[in-house]
């Protein structure tokens, strides 16, 4: 009996047919929420998807999801060759310690916290797509008390 190979999380070299297969991407909250305002340069969505983009926020303020706002789009990033449910939990892993915690009440009044958000500046965002891209993602942790991607001890 052989173990199944999924392959590589993405092709880290695009090839002249290469398909697209995701996006990640970057979302600001326009919400007027004290705590969002305040803090609206470092709270950002991070998601992956296989569609547009724009689709899947057309109805933002709508969505707890998305806070109840509109959002902007900050940030996208086009992948191919990918495995978007394992990419999308990779990032959310490295981002946990910045995770928004925050528990906003939906249109019946249901309490919700939404678990894509994190409290963490674009460039770092940026920089761990780039390590994704080349592979140097592994063993690295965002550390919420320096903003930054830190290598974890092997």
């Amino acid at each position: 009996m052989t173990e199944p190979v999924s392959g590589p999380l993405f092709s880290s070299i695009w090839d002249e047919g290469d398909i697209e297969s995701g996006t990640i991407y970057v979302l600001r909250s326009l919400s007027n929420h004290p705590f969002i305002a305040e803090h609206r340069e470092l709270i950002h969505k991070i998601g992956v998807t296989g569609g547009k983009v724009e689709t899947r926020i057309a109805n933002a303020a709508h969505d707890a999801t998305y806070l109840l706002a509109d959002v902007e789009v900050v940030a996208t990033y086009k992948l191919a060759g990918i495995n978007r449910t394992k990419l999308e939990c990779i990032l959310h892993r490295i981002f946990a310690p910045a995770q928004l915690d925050l528990t906003i009440h939906d249109r019946f009044g249901h309490p919700v916290r939404p678990k894509e958000w994190f409290l963490v500046p674009l460039h770092v965002i940026d920089e761990a797509v780039r390590r994704i891209r080349d592979g140097s993602i592994t063993n690295v942790a965002y550390d919420p008390r320096t903003a930054s991607l830190v290598c974890l001890a092997q």
